[in-house]
């Protein structure tokens, strides 16, 4: 069934994210207080978090951005339907009357590890309905993100997975999964269908680490250091990982680029744009969102990821709150070629 509030007729590519978006207050205090203690937040600033950043930098690139995922009704649900409707993003998932959105605390001491208080809302409480009215069509990019597969939603997401199957090559639409850091909660049956699902995995270097761990890949990282033997690592933890996926696998490393290795191919590092980085938030969601963004546009992976890595080293020059700003796809393009 094709779903309406996409419209009929010639059928523009988009990315479509499963993911959970909410609203981000990040507190900076000088440091986190103890049970019972008190501290005094230095201007609070709201912002959106979820997989919001990443459709945020899909629609910076002029690709057709879908969030599918479950909006409630209430302040954060408004807040975040307005920066929808700023930013050109579309809302075709669910919508739920009886509660708002969740929001997230974010105390921010200084210290490398931030400190998260969540709420949950309605993205949380979907079910095995929630995506079933969903057909991507043809060069269509479906992303989901680690955040949905701990709650109730995920329910949702293996049904997706389920109907999706287990071949890429019979699907009209590319898959693509970045597993965040939540992915070591994420239980045995969920990342199985996750992997049999055989998606494009977009992971930082820490996530795939713990990837290759929980499915055993052979992975020996005893021997990483500064220079060439990240290089050499890197290529073993590609080889072994994403012989275990059988799937595309993107692993990203900073300001050194990312590394890329598909199905019966070779692991190949793709290059990144070394910045001096102003941000206090990671730019994963801009790396993401610019690779599916190009993924659509029917660019290989090479190159998509190529502008991914351009457009993310812009992004962590630039902040806003605290939070790096993807360009748009002319920035990045730019950037290329002053580097060429």
């Amino acid at each position: 069934m094709l779903d309406l509030r996409r419209g009929i007729g010639t059928h523009q590519p988009s990315v479509i994210s499963l993911g959970q978006v909410w609203v981000d207050i990040m507190m900076n205090v000088d440091s986190v207080p103890p049970q019972g203690g008190f501290a005094v937040a230095d201007h609070p600033k709201p912002s959106i978090g979820g997989s919001y950043r990443v459709l945020e930098a899909v629609s910076r690139m002029g690709v057709a951005a879908e969030h599918a995922g479950i909006l409630g009704n209430g302040l954060w649900a408004n807040f975040i339907r307005q920066s929808f409707q700023d930013n050109g993003i579309n809302h075709i998932g669910q919508d739920r009357l009886d509660e708002d959105s969740g929001f997230r605390v974010v105390l921010n001491s200084g210290d490398p590890k931030k400190t998260f208080i969540a709420s949950y809302g309605a993205e949380a409480h979907g079910d095995a309905d929630t995506f079933v009215m969903l057909e991507p069509q043809n060069h269509d990019v479906v992303h989901i993100s680690g955040n949905t597969l701990m709650d109730h939603t995920a329910a949702g997401v293996d049904g997706f997975l389920l109907q999706a199957g287990t071949d890429p090559a019979t699907r009209d639409y590319a898959l693509v999964i970045n597993p965040t850091n939540t992915l070591r909660l994420v239980n045995d049956h969920m990342l199985e269908d996750l992997v049999l699902a055989r998606p494009i995995w977009s992971c930082n270097r820490q996530e795939a680490m713990t990837l290759a761990e929980r499915l055993g890949a052979p992975i020996d990282d005893s021997k990483v250091t500064i220079g060439g033997g990240l290089d050499d690592f890197m290529h073993q933890l590609c080889d072994g990982l994403g012989t275990t996926l059988r799937a595309p696998l993107v692993v990203r490393v900073g300001s050194l680029g990312a590394w890329v290795r598909e199905p019966g191919g070779e692991t190949m590092h793709i290059p990144g744009f070394p910045t001096k980085a102003v941000h206090t938030r990671s730019a994963g969601g801009c790396h993401t969102g610019v690779m599916c963004a190009m993924l659509a546009e029917g660019r290989g992976l090479p190159e998509a990821v190529k502008i991914a890595n351009a457009a993310t080293s812009i992004a962590i020059s630039r902040s806003r709150n605290g939070i790096p700003q993807c360009p748009d796809y002319d920035e990045a393009l730019a950037l290329i070629k002053q580097a060429a």
